[in-house]
């Protein structure tokens, strides 16, 4: 069977059923706000929700194929010595990638809009030294690609993208609807999230550009205040649904349902973010008045915000973060948050190595489970 590439629609879709998104867009619009209205209330909402931005970089690399763990990644940040296979350490740089992507992106907005040459910009870090560093980073593929499982051939592929020749101009399309004045953004964003994965611009890293985006065009758009939106457990959770309903698009021009699962996807993560960041504000207030009682120090909040930025940390780090300049002061501190419980101590320092401290609270808080065991 001849199998030729698909040639996407211009934006925006002429068969969007409005009457019938009404009840979904009032529902997702009141849970984003309710987000919002928590992320404002957050006097440092970059420290206390970093750990949920490094695992929403874990599931959205999850997605495509990716195995290592959140305790993974912040136990090789914190230089904790394990033997690991060298493709959980390939996967791990990944997810740092996609973490300093959207963190470079969310600086980036700051004084300009979302445009080709800022995807591609964001391209380029999250493809950086990884897997994917030979496959054009921040460009645009100029080679005919496929969807399917590891070595299947075109014939029998599940999706065929568009021919490269076409990509800048349906890209460019993408663009200018993107800064459109469209009907409703969250029914926008549906839209601009799935024809960026129909059109598939590079040859590695779509999904999780496409899923970057996703908080991105929230921030740009003005209904959140950070673009720390993160869909990526939704979307992990029900993979087939969501790789479905792409498809449907382009087998049945089903934008209809495509855009009703992304809309009932915002309601349920804004409902977990929520839950998630409650939890760990409240874990927050718990420690404070504990990390001032049993420090007795000026340092005592600088050191829980460094380990609310990174719950498995190394001492040096501890102390840099907390900005104490003193090594033997700040290590004492260390050693009373663990004698009294609220640090518990994974390696002991050595030499010139430091020791490594891990909040496991926090991580799981972040993981959902009790995930974190010492081992």
């Amino acid at each position: 069977m001849d199998r030729k590439p698909f040639i996407p629609d211009k934006l925006p879709p002429k068969n969007i059923h409005w009457q019938n998104l009404i009840p979904l867009i009032g529902k997702a619009h009141a849970a984003i706000a309710r987000y919002d209205g928590l992320l404002q209330s957050l006097i440092n909402p970059a420290v206390l929700l970093s750990p949920l931005t490094t695992n929403e970089a874990v599931l959205s690399s999850r997605i495509e194929g990716t195995q290592a763990s959140l305790e993974e990644v912040l136990e090789m940040e914190a230089g904790l010595e394990k033997e690991k296979p060298e493709s959980i350490k390939q996967d791990i740089q990944e997810i740092i990638n996609y973490r300093k992507a959207l963190l470079t992106a969310e600086d980036e907005l700051k004084h300009r809009d979302i445009s080709l040459s800022f995807i591609k910009q964001i391209h380029a870090i999250l493809l950086n030294s990884v897997r994917g560093q030979h496959k054009n980073p921040g460009e645009f593929r100029n080679d005919q690609n496929w969807i399917g499982r590891p070595g299947t051939p075109i014939e029998k592929a599940r999706f065929i993208p568009p021919n490269p020749m076409i990509i800048q101009e349906y890209m460019e399309d993408l663009e200018r609807f993107i800064h459109s004045n469209f009907i409703d953004a969250l029914v926008q964003l549906a839209i601009v999230h799935a024809q960026f994965e129909i059109i598939h611009p590079f040859k590695d890293g779509n999904g999780r550009i496409g899923r970057l985006l996703i908080p991105l065009f929230l921030y740009a758009k003005k209904l959140l205040s950070r673009p720390m939106f993160y869909m990526s457990e939704y979307l992990e959770t029900y993979r087939q649904e969501y790789y479905d309903h792409l498809l449907f698009i382009t087998e049945s021009d089903d934008w209809q349902g495509w855009i009703e699962f992304f809309l009932t996807a915002v309601v349920h993560q804004s409902k977990t973010n929520i839950e998630k960041a409650k939890k760990i504000l409240e874990l927050y207030e718990q420690l404070k008045p504990a990390f001032i009682q049993i420090t007795h120090s000026q340092f005592a909040i600088p050191l829980l915000d460094a380990f609310f930025q990174k719950p498995i940390l190394d001492s040096t780090t501890a102390l840099k973060l907390a900005n104490i300049k003193n090594r033997v002061t700040g290590n004492a501190l260390l050693k009373k948050l663990e004698n009294d419980n609220k640090v518990v101590l994974l390696m002991q320092g050595k030499g010139r190595r430091p020791s490594i401290y891990v909040l496991p609270r926090l991580i799981n808080i972040v993981e959902g489970k009790d995930i974190f065991t010492l081992r």
